[in-house]
């Protein structure tokens, strides 16, 4: 089977596999090559899988949709980061979520400051004489 997983802008992984384990909103399941297709909607957590040579890799994964369909499982996701162990994953993940907070904070306030330019305009235009 194949795992394709997919960022809003990036393939993040997208490579044959034997067996994944993930976490959906009901708890945790296990996909073989054989099993049926399947849909799930995916729990902020580590997807593992294990390639045909038996070792196993982890993704941490955010809210996310799993779809398998025949020998092809996408993931879809805004976010994902891809670790060789779980101790060097943890440490990842914690880097890019501060990336991640510090370029929501900077956009949050662009939009703040945009939302006051609107409305300091808005409430100028009846300051101006109409034609």
């Amino acid at each position: 089977m194949n795992l394709k997983i997919l960022l809003p802008t990036a393939v993040v992984l997208d490579e044959p596999v034997a067996k994944i384990v993930a976490e959906g909103e009901d708890g945790f399941f296990c996909l073989l090559p054989r099993h049926v297709d399947f849909l799930s909607a995916l729990a902020p957590g580590i997807l593992t899988f294990t390639t045909d040579d038996e070792l196993e890799h982890y993704v941490a994964i955010g809210e996310g949709i799993l779809v398998k369909t025949g020998d092809l499982v996408r993931v879809s996701t805004r976010h994902a980061v891809r670790g060789t162990n779980l101790g060097e994953l943890r440490e990842t993940v914690a880097r890019e979520f501060e990336r991640i907070d510090d370029r929501e904070r900077a956009a949050r306030s662009a939009i703040a400051k945009l939302e006051a330019d609107f409305a300091r305009r808005f409430l100028g235009l009846g300051d101006h004489p109409r034609v």
